[in-house]
């Protein structure tokens, strides 16, 4: 008998009775609860690891070799002279007895700072950041989930960092992984931008009950989370990370309930403009001349949340598979941002219309889809397919899967955050390949718009002269 079905499917010949016994109990709601804990108890498990004795996360130290070059563009033997030149400079450490030496990220900041005004004017100690100009909000978004979309964004906030711009990351997603990279901790919604969306429908509520007061009218009174709401500002919620230069605006579960209240707010007031909450108040609180760069990681649904951050956002990038379904669901998710955001201009602009005022429009400098997770040896005629389609929309670099990436899950950590010492630097180097013109690419889309609009900003002094 064992020969007769040794080479059928596994799923021929099973035994009732043994499937019966491996069933297990039914189950209720509650077990839901006790799945949750036991997933709460992995998850702070995993966490945990990296931690320092304070139970926070700490950023790994970097090496000369790594310094030079990936950080800082010098040769090593210049480097290590300019040190020795000026010991006022952080020194580094050294693991062994005439070892290499290794720096903070904080310490490298500070050499790039030396070198930028000490060093030679030709080579790019600094990244370009023109004067005057806020920061550009970076939006990474899809509706499909397993595409890449945080760790995107975190390893595009990374890059950055190391790069030497100051980054702020807003977690929007209530499951909270962006959050768990960084290390974050958030007790409840009101150290999420829940706060912030709350203070900017209660201002709107503030003037709309002023004018009912004008007009003879009772006013809608503001209950006791509008209230609290009003007295909150952007830097109560940011807090600051193991990265010298990421802060972080995280998330947690009871951040989803901002999806049912929203609309009752909207409800309440339908003047109320909801797409504009949180740059209105990241704007008021002076958050857009405090960084660079904000990335804003969005939930896997097109949401009042995911509204807030696309419309917030200055550029959208949204990561896929290349893959059929991937390619179809993002196809789909186009469609439905052109009719959400079609519906909202529609509405505004039918009332702006009727007074005689002007329309709004939304925008956005660039709009890119990213192939993440992609196998040049399996996948290389889809992507190509793709490209032909989707033109300059879809991003030429295609992020590449290697080992880094698993080891990186493991930890909880991005990639830039791995020892290359756990590989070694030729597989480092290699590994981080795909990262590094991940963020190549997305820095050219970066530095095209702020030199658009520096450009812009020079003509219309001019004119004005």
């Amino acid at each position: 008998m064992a020969k007769e079905t040794a080479g059928l499917p596994p799923y021929f010949n099973i035994d009732p009775d043994v499937a019966l016994n491996d069933l297990g109990a039914p189950l209720g709601t509650e077990g839901f609860a006790q799945i949750a804990q036991a997933c709460a108890q992995g998850r702070a498990d995993l966490a945990s690891r990296g931690l320092n004795e304070e139970g926070r996360k700490t950023l790994r130290l970097f090496s000369t070799w790594e310094i030079t070059r990936y950080l800082i563009p010098v040769a090593q033997a210049h480097f290590r002279r300019v040190l020795k030149q000026n010991p006022e400079l952080p020194q580094g450490r050294s693991e062994t007895e005439g070892g290499a030496k290794w720096f903070t990220l904080d310490e490298v900041l500070r050499l790039r700072t030396h070198f930028a005004s000490e060093g030679s004017k030709a080579k790019e100690y600094r990244p370009y950041r023109p004067d005057g100009l806020a920061a550009k909000m970076v939006a990474v978004a899809n509706f499909k989930g397993g595409v890449g979309k945080t760790s995107t964004a975190a390893h595009l906030a990374m890059s950055a960092a190391l790069d030497g711009y100051r980054v702020l990351v807003i977690d929007l997603d209530s499951q909270g992984s962006m959050t768990s990279i960084f290390g974050g901790v958030v007790e409840d919604e009101w150290n999420t931008v829940f706060p912030l969306l709350a203070r900017h429908y209660a201002g709107h509520m503030r003037v709309e009950n002023q004018r009912r007061l004008d007009r003879g009218e009772t006013p809608q009174p503001l209950d006791d989370t509008l209230t609290e709401a009003l007295n909150v500002k952007a830097t109560d919620v940011i807090q600051s990370t193991h990265w010298p230069n990421i802060d972080l605006i995280g998330a947690q579960l009871n951040l989803y309930w901002a999806e049912f209240q929203i609309p009752v707010w909207r409800m309440n007031g339908r003047g109320w403009k909801l797409w504009d909450a949180l740059t209105d108040t990241l704007a008021a609180d002076g958050v857009l001349d405090d960084y660079d760069l904000i990335f804003i990681d969005t939930p896997p649904a097109l949401g009042y949340l995911t509204i807030n951050g696309l419309s917030a956002a200055d550029i959208l990038l949204v990561p896929l598979g290349a893959s059929f379904l991937e390619f179809d669901s993002t196809g789909r998710f186009f469609d439905m941002l052109h009719s959400t955001f079609a519906s909202i201009e529609e509405g505004e602009n039918m009332a702006a219309r009727a007074l005689g005022r002007e329309e709004m429009g939304f925008e956005w400098d660039a709009v890119r889809a990213v192939v993440t997770r992609y196998d040049d040896s399996q996948q290389a005629e889809l992507g190509a397919l793709m490209q032909a389609y989707l033109g300059r929309t879809l991003s030429p670099h295609r992020q590449g899967f290697t080992a880094l990436i698993g080891q990186a899950g493991e930890q909880v950590s991005g990639i830039y955050e791995a020892d290359y010492r756990d590989f070694n630097r030729e597989t480092y180097a290699r590994g981080r390949e795909t990262f590094d013109a991940t963020y190549a690419a997305f820095k050219r889309l970066l530095l095209g718009i702020w030199r658009r609009e520096e450009l812009e900003a020079e003509e219309t002094r001019a004119g004005a002269a």
